[in-house]
């Protein structure tokens, strides 16, 4: 049992839209596709990943340092103890090795592109769904039959008012979503306040709304904001400040009752035990969005998980960021509190599988062998040009 090969790709994801810190004019996505000489159906087995939004594409590091360790490893430090399927885990040694510890950002980012692969790989070896490996393999075989889930959206667009706004989040209650997401601190409080109340008009209660700076703010900005928005009873009021800025954060937290949710621009273990150890967060109210696709992986998100609950964090305060397929299939299979959703941005990449649907905000995941990416159509066309020639 052997990697055959390993493709990539820069994927363009660019946009028109913003958030309160950068714009997605010229943001990429890298795709990979691990081949494996396993066969299933007549045709090898192939496993894909990509990295979530926010990043750009990682193609140098993938192709100098982390798809050469894998394709020049021996094939038996690839495999578990009896040989019968891969072993991300060992995977992950394999890429890490003669990589100094600190040093996270770009590389946990390639990473997680190739260990989401290994991942969908390895399910299908199995032939089960992604959420009941995980489920069999880390929960004692429990695994949700359906997922919180909420939609993102409510980017600046250029030329876009308070009732384009509004008809985008309308779309999305038509699909399915009870809560929704939108961004905040791109213009001014005034501003943000009408975008606020034009939502909750929609939605019929502020804790139906969860609102995202993107780690904009300053803390008397962060606190000034806290402070207008206290009395809506939001659903989370996410990342106002540096999400490397513990103290900041934690000065937040003690400023507000409203839930604060950080994290995904947290890339290691340790970067989400400094922000437990000293980032003021309160296990019984706010949320960790930690992103396995961005941060080495869900071979380093297990670890970030073990460690929570040493800290006596339920698993059910983490929501991922990303919006993707393999978080859906994390959150079912490790029990966690729900996933993010892209319904119409960042597409392919956003959304789930074609068909799969959004009943009272609730999803259950695919129950397909792997990750599910084969239901979602435009997603496959991008991924099939991996492997095309």
């Amino acid at each position: 049992m052997k990697i055959t090969a390993i493709h990539d790709q820069i994927v363009p994801i660019k946009s028109s839209i913003r958030n309160a810190f950068i714009d997605f004019s010229q943001m990429t996505v890298s795709i990979v596709g691990i081949q494996t000489d396993v066969i299933r159906d007549g045709k090898p087995v192939i496993g894909y990943g990509f990295n979530s939004n926010g990043r750009y594409s990682q193609r140098g590091i993938l192709r100098d340092r982390f798809i050469p360790r894998l394709l020049n490893a021996d094939s038996d430090s690839l495999l578990n103890n009896d040989q019968t399927n891969f072993d991300p885990a060992r995977a992950w040694d394999v890429m890490m090795a003669n990589e100094k510890p600190g040093g996270h950002g770009e590389r946990s980012v390639a990473v997680g592109v190739l260990d989401m692969a290994l991942w969908d790989v390895v399910a299908k070896i199995e032939q089960k769904p992604l959420y009941q490996v995980l489920a069999d393999r880390y929960n004692n075989g429990k695994a949700d039959h359906d997922v919180f889930v909420y939609a993102a959206g409510g980017y600046y667009y250029p030329g876009k008012d308070v009732s384009a706004l509004q008809d985008e989040i309308r779309s999305y209650l038509d699909l399915g979503y009870r809560t929704v997401k939108i961004k905040i601190g791109g213009e001014s409080l005034q501003e943000d306040i009408q975008r606020i109340e034009a939502i909750i008009d929609l939605v019929g209660d502020g804790h139906a709304l969860a609102v995202d700076v993107n780690g904009r703010f300053d803390l008397k900005q962060a606190i000034q904001y806290a402070e207008a928005l206290e009395h809506y009873n939001l659903f989370w009021y996410e990342e106002p400040s540096e999400p490397l800025d513990y103290l900041v954060n934690a000065a937040i937290v003690e400023s507000t009752t409203l839930p604060i949710a950080t994290g995904e621009n947290l890339f290691s273990t340790i970067d989400a035990t400094n922000l437990i150890r000293y980032g003021g967060m309160r296990p019984d109210k706010d949320y960790l969005q930690m992103d396995p696709a961005l941060s080495y992986g869900l071979v380093e998100y297990i670890r970030t998980l073990d460690m929570l609950k040493k800290y006596g964090w339920s698993w059910r305060r983490c929501i991922p960021h990303g919006g993707h397929q393999f978080a859906l299939h994390i959150a079912a299979g490790l029990e966690l509190g729900g996933n993010e959703s892209y319904p119409h941005v960042f597409q392919p990449f956003g959304g789930f599988g074609d068909g799969l649907q959004v009943n009272d905000g609730r999803i259950q995941p695919p129950q397909i062998p792997g990750i599910g990416f084969e239901l979602k159509a435009d997603l496959m066309a991008e991924l099939n040009t991996l492997f095309d020639s």
